[in-house]
């Protein structure tokens, strides 16, 4: 994408909070962020004479697309960007080694169950919640709850520890009711342990609305030491009742769907690997207007999973379908493995579920948005050209050279408003030499371009709706000339630069001006295909003349052929290298003979020791 593409799309995001993904053109994540508005974070990046620093700036100048996923809270942002920081590595996120990540509670599975705070969760039996905030806060927390509710929190071990030694000093203090005497009970102690388990999961409201009653009963009746410990209670609860979806200990290995109609339908899906969300899908699609949203699921659903071998275990839709079990029989066959297909109702899954829905929502009003304005943009540009419909394929041609060698051309297309890079194509001008002359080059692509798509090239088919050739009249006449040659009739028009290097307007053959500065969205349409298509030039005549610059040096030399003439620049890397190396480095990679003639090629004055 080009940067003025990257801003519109950075425009269109929500203004909510969530983690970016900044991708090279290789589709690697060079950068992973999180955000409280999506929106006004990322299009700071590709905003022209934003301050940035020299990292950013570098980074900025490799990102070609970026994804975004959407979460409910900041907090959510922060542990989702710790975890993809961690899963892609990313070469501009300061990445730390020791693996510490944010902290989990574990309770054991025994008579009488003990939280503790861990790293990571394990598969051995125990019960986990999390991930939460700081270590500092959580470990806070979970003292605080413990005295709160006066449960144990020395090493003694239950029950091969009641009633061997005296209780203490926590319970001396009135921090624990001294399990280890044998009284409370295990049974007591069990249904503490519960009310700590409904505070984690969450279902912390009665309990809350409790405490602050009574606080406010104790600060009435002067007791200012319950009031202090009842505050204390109710901050515990409220770090630990943190609640976030972006790390979900039951969903181990799991594809959450989301799926959005309205003015464009949408699904999202949200991949889950070893409970952690490690990326998103979403696309738009078509669908009839009638159709129910049941069909239209099983529909997505067949042709997601139909080619793939590599399954989840666990699918979560938003909705029954019709033969779910035959779905789920088919699906695993081809992995080799049971796959689950669930509609939660209630709980965590259902929770992630609405964050799947808001992804494929919120994708759908961004690109309905950016298709609106594309085809009204197209529209416009189909009335001031006179087109009898709005051209699905435009092609654009410009012509790069430096004097009179290297001259090549460039062909982009666009389908719609929309750059097709994997159509484009460039040229190297062959019957042009000694002398630049654009618009016999123009003829020549032009030429070689219809031809191959006469002599039935794919690479060249389809047709174009509309050629814009970068020039003005005279270019838009050699177009002309070599269409109806070919019996053609195509549109044509020259795009016509003003003193700024920038497209004013468009010209037809017969020298008709069309100007389009006076719509904005036209203008910028057409300045971006402009300027896409002479960056294509530009870039291909770089690599052009750089390669024969270097053949130009190395060919003078007597004795260095083709073969000498790789293995020097191989070992070498670059010519000015060859040039700098004495004769005993040359004759490491050619012939002594060879070495003396490349020396002393780059060392006329120098007689050769």
């Amino acid at each position: 994408m080009t940067k003025g593409e990257l801003l519109e799309k950075a425009n269109s995001l929500p203004l909510a909070p969530g983690v970016y993904l900044m991708k090279n053109a290789r589709h690697e994540v060079i950068y992973v962020g999180k955000a409280k508005k999506l929106k006004n974070r990322v299009s700071q990046y590709f905003q022209a004479g934003h301050g940035h620093d020299i990292k950013t700036h570098t980074m900025v100048g490799q990102v070609d697309d970026f994804d975004t996923i959407i979460v409910r809270s900041e907090f959510e942002a922060l542990i989702l960007e710790n975890s993809l920081i961690k899963q892609h590595m990313p070469r501009y996120n300061i990445l730390l080694k020791d693996g510490k990540g944010y902290p989990f509670v574990r309770l054991s599975q025994e008579r009488y169950p003990r939280f503790t705070m861990v790293n990571k969760q394990a598969e051995d039996g125990a019960r986990y919640f999390g991930p939460f905030g700081g270590r500092y806060e959580t470990r806070s927390a979970l003292d605080a709850i413990a005295a709160a509710l006066k449960l144990p929190t020395c090493s003694k071990q239950f029950p091969r520890d009641i009633g061997k030694e005296r209780p203490c000093l926590n319970h001396h203090m009135g921090r624990c009711d001294g399990f280890c005497r044998g009284v409370p009970g295990e049974e007591e102690y069990r249904r503490r342990i519960e009310q700590v388990v409904l505070l984690l999961t969450g279902k912390v409201g009665e309990v809350t609305q409790a405490i602050e009653g009574e606080m406010g009963e104790a600060a009435e009746a002067l007791q200012f030491e319950r009031a202090a410990e009842l505050r204390d209670r109710l901050r515990a609860i409220e770090t630990l009742s943190k609640r976030q979806q972006v790390i979900a200990a039951h969903c181990a290995d799991t594809d959450v769907w989301g799926l959005y109609r309205g003015g464009r339908c949408c699904y999202a899906v949200l991949h889950y690997e070893q409970g952690q969300l490690i990326y998103r899908e979403a696309q738009v699609f078509a669908a009839p207007a009638n159709e129910e949203e049941e069909e239209m699921l099983s529909a997505l659903l067949l042709q997601y999973y139909g080619e793939r071998t590599v399954l989840p275990r666990e699918i979560l839709l938003p909705m029954e379908i019709e033969d779910v079990d035959a779905f789920a029989q088919l699906l695993g066959e081809a992995s080799g493995h049971r796959v689950h297909v669930r509609v939660p109702q209630r709980g965590e899954k259902a929770e992630i579920m609405a964050m799947a829905k808001n992804n494929a929502k919120e994708e759908a009003e961004r690109q309905t948005t950016r298709a609106e304005r594309e085809d009204r943009t197209l529209s416009l540009f189909t009335k001031m050209l006179g087109l009898p419909a709005l051209p699905e394929r435009m092609e654009a041609y410009d012509i790069s050279n430096t004097g009179g060698s290297d001259i090549v051309a460039s062909m982009t297309v666009f389908q719609g408003a929309k750059p097709l890079k994997r159509a484009y194509r460039r040229f190297k001008i062959k019957e042009v030499e000694g002398h630049p002359d654009d618009y016999r080059s123009m003829e020549e692509v032009l030429t070689r371009r219809f031809q191959r798509y006469v002599d039935g090239d794919e690479k060249f088919s389809p047709l174009p709706d509309v050629l814009l050739i970068d020039g003005g009249e005279q270019h838009a006449q050699v177009a002309l000339r070599v269409t109806e040659r070919f019996g053609l009739a195509i549109p044509i028009f020259g795009m016509v630069k003003d003193g700024r290097h920038r497209t004013r307007a468009l010209v037809t053959p017969d020298g008709r001006e069309i100007g389009i500065q006076q719509n904005q969205a036209v203008f910028a349409m057409v300045g971006q295909i402009q300027e896409e298509t002479h960056r294509f030039a530009i870039t291909y005549h770089h690599e052009s003349h750089s390669r024969s610059v270097r053949r130009s040096a190395l060919d003078e030399i007597p004795g260095v052929g083709e073969v000498r003439r790789r293995a020097l620049l191989k070992h070498f890397k670059s010519v000015k290298a060859i040039g700098m190396a004495t004769v005993e480095e040359l004759t490491t990679v050619v012939p002594r003979s060879a070495a003396e003639a490349v020396y002393r090629h780059f060392h006329p004055a120098e007689e050769t020791t």
